[in-house]
């Protein structure tokens, strides 16, 4: 049977012709090969309809224009036997230039999200019109999949809105909303959903009659005119702002800028030749399939319900409280609060229940100062917050979130009291960063019920949950807790039970190997160096003084324990936490923290680490490297081999957003499979006489063995 067609055209008006996209059985439009030839059929059509006096273009799907290109297909174009890059990219090239040709004005309709491709063949119309839908937007994100604008977008956009606001939009790949899109000339007004045909039609009409179609095209084949000093002064600007934010670690960025400097000053038919041969290095990258791999696993973890039983649902979750009004306990408060859910916060004094609400509250400013909320907001945010000393409160309560000292008897202790309080099907969930579930839930009633529920701090800002599911705990309180944790907007990933959870089990072999390195000899500046350079958002000294040593130095007991044969013992943590010296909150760790300083060298840290090393010699970049990333890629491995967690996806997107591993490299496991197993494992050979943390599991040797990776090819 033929399929149905994603384009219909039929005439709105006398000679006023009117594409309209509805791929079948999908939510979102996107542009493919397939796609592209009833393009050219439907183009075809109208260079053969005579007398044509205007083209309308929009999409049938509420708050959807088209979503950019099929990254599927993308992925899969340098593969062997299929289409080459440099054709599909000429092909795309083609058709949207025969919009430019057509002998009549033509208007696209956006009421819903228009992204990369989209964006393009909009910019290919001579006019836009923004609707009110709330997801209308319009972006060219590009660059977050490692490649740029392929289809006309860096030469395009240039020259309707000049090269600096272009470079912005294109080099960050962030969207602009309707409102926005106006006031900077991406499109020609925003106009209530409703009327956008009728408004369309106007514009057309008025078009003909001014003859403003005509002024336009000629301008857009035009260079944009930058004088040499102009062109100078704007582009070293802009890199200089690349530079900042990507740190050069992201190519499409400055590849995207190069592009826009070197076409806007020539013909918009040279500048796309350009735009093509800094596109095709791009595409098929290294970097660019490991943020493709993420936009996907991504989209995955969305769907993801938590469990294996797709007929498990989810209770209904309207009343939450949490007990703890500290750091974690009011941020988790808050993040409950902003989504609109009545939540109570618990504490035993009223002067920590006043700092917590002091915490919320300053959040709401700092995003209300930023544009991402508003005064209504906070009003809002606070008429849902209610407090309380006293835990008869919670009895009504659908979920309860414990949120107090990571001390276990206190817990323990705290759970037994709830146990007269709780109603019998509300889920208690710790939010514990090491402690046992298994072992706690020995304290309350219902062990089905509950479950740790991890929150990373700060929790306004970072984006994953981990669930955690004891022995006993059922598969619908997971359910119920993952849905719960999207519904606050974070990404929860479900985790068993086992010291340290998933994230910080394979995080603290990266922290002890740099003890262990520090009391080797090794510059505690060249370790933070050489894993910044690797990606990471700070080195491991650095982060150890963030989150506090002796937060550290518990927690990596907890794990070390547990993991004996695989952990080093140390002495350094302790020493500095036995003279006081805690990290940043207390003003010196292994850096120093004077007022405004991110951490400057301290000779009485100098002397304390004298202490402790074992040697002193030159530890080489390489070496630091390899000694940070490997054994946490074996304690990896050994996560997923014992079951912790369902799939390597899990591991890869639970270290990205839990400590920020470097997205450029796809994940741990991407970053391995990268590399090549059997590379991986004839580096891990170099260091195997320092002890188990450098042997592969058994899974690596077999992977490797049989030329494969964590991930299919």
């Amino acid at each position: 049977m033929p399929t149905e067609p994603s384009l219909r055209l039929d005439f709105v008006q006398p000679g006023i012709a009117r594409i309209t996209f509805d791929m079948p059985g999908s939510r979102a439009n996107t542009l493919n090969q397939n796609i592209q030839a009833e393009f050219e059929n439907v183009l075809t059509q109208l260079e053969n309809t005579p007398n044509l006096q205007g083209l309308i273009f929009c999409s049938a799907k509420p708050g959807m224009y088209i979503a950019g290109a099929d990254l599927k297909e993308l992925i899969s174009v340098l593969k062997p036997g299929n289409v080459d890059s440099r054709t599909l990219t000429l092909r795309g090239l083609a058709f949207m230039a025969r919009f430019e040709k057509l002998p009549c004005p033509t208007v696209a309709l956006i009421d819903g999200a228009c992204m990369g491709g989209g964006t393009e063949l909009s910019l290919a119309m001579d006019y836009r019109l923004a609707g009110s839908h709330p997801k209308c937007e319009i972006g060219l994100p590009e660059t977050k999949i490692g490649i740029i604008p392929g289809w006309g977008g860096t030469q395009r956009l240039p020259r309707l809105i000049g090269p600096s606001l272009a470079i912005e939009i294109i080099c960050t790949g962030e969207p602009v909303k309707a409102q926005r899109a106006r006031e900077i000339g991406i499109v020609w007004d925003a106009v209530p959903s409703e009327k956008i045909l009728d408004e369309g039609l106007r514009l057309l009409a008025w078009s003909r009659e001014s003859g403003d179609w005509k002024k336009i095209r000629v301008k857009k084949q035009q260079p944009v005119g930058l004088s040499e000093d102009q062109h100078q002064y704007t582009f070293a600007v802009a890199r200089a702002q690349v530079l900042a934010k990507t740190k050069g670690q992201f190519p499409a960025p400055l590849a995207a800028l190069d592009a826009i400097a070197k076409g806007c000053n020539l013909t918009l038919e040279e500048g796309l030749k350009v735009e093509t041969e800094t596109f095709l290095p791009l595409v098929g990258s290294t970097i660019s399939r490991n943020l493709i791999a993420i936009f996907f696993m991504t989209g995955r973890l969305a769907k993801d319900p938590g469990v294996a039983d797709a007929s498990i649902q989810p209770r209904d979750v309207t009343r939450v409280g949490v007990i703890g009004a500290g750091i974690m306990g009011s941020g988790i408060v808050g993040a409950h609060l902003r989504k609109g859910m009545p939540t109570v916060m618990i504490d035993v004094t009223p002067d920590a229940l006043q700092k917590g609400v002091a915490a919320i509250t300053k959040v709401m400013q700092s995003r209300i100062e930023i544009g991402r909320a508003t005064q209504a907001d906070l009003v809002s945010v606070l008429g849902c917050l209610s407090t309380a000393t006293n835990h008869a409160v919670l009895a009504d309560r659908d979920v309860v979130i414990e949120a107090v000292v990571e001390n276990e008897d206190v817990k323990t202790k705290l759970y037994r009291a709830l146990q007269s309080i709780l109603s019998p099907e509300a889920i208690l969930a710790s939010n514990t960063s090491t402690i046992s579930i298994t072992r706690m839930a020995s304290a309350v009633k219902n062990p089905e019920n509950f479950a740790g529920l991890h929150f990373f701090n700060p929790v306004d800002r970072m984006q994953l949950v981990e669930v955690i599911r004891g022995e006993k705990t059922t598969d619908q309180t997971v359910a119920t807790l993952v849905a719960l944790a999207k519904k606050v907007g974070k990404t929860p990933i479900v985790v068993k039970d086992c010291p340290g959870f998933l994230v910080n089990r394979i995080l603290f072999p990266y922290l002890n190997e740099a003890m262990v390195l520090l009391e080797e000899g090794a510059d505690p500046r060249a370790i933070d160096k050489a894993a910044s350079d690797f990606g990471m958002p700070m080195g491991p000294i650095t982060l150890s003084d963030l989150v506090g040593l002796d937060t550290a130095l518990y927690a990596g007991q907890v794990v070390n324990r547990a993991f004996a044969d695989r952990a080093k013992d140390t002495k350094v943590l302790g020493e500095l936490v036995k003279a006081g010296r805690l990290g940043q909150k207390s003003g010196a760790g292994f850096y120093c923290y004077t007022k405004g300083s991110r951490g400057i060298d301290d000779p009485a840290f100098a002397a304390i680490l004298d202490k402790c090393r074992t040697g002193k010699r030159e530890v080489s970049k390489e070496e630091i490297r390899d000694r940070l990333f490997l054994p946490m890629l074996v304690e990896a491995s050994l996560v997923l081999s014992e079951g912790i967690v369902r799939s390597p996806e899990d591991v890869d997107m639970g270290l990205i957003l839990g400590i920020g591993f470097p997205v450029q490299h796809g994940g741990l496991f991407h970053w391995a499979d990268t590399e090549g197993l059997g590379n991986v494992l004839k580096t891990l050979a170099k260091y195997e006489s320092l002890g188990k943390r450098f042997h592969p599991t058994e899974a690596m040797r077999q992977l490797a063995a049989a030329g494969k990776g964590f991930f299919p090819a």
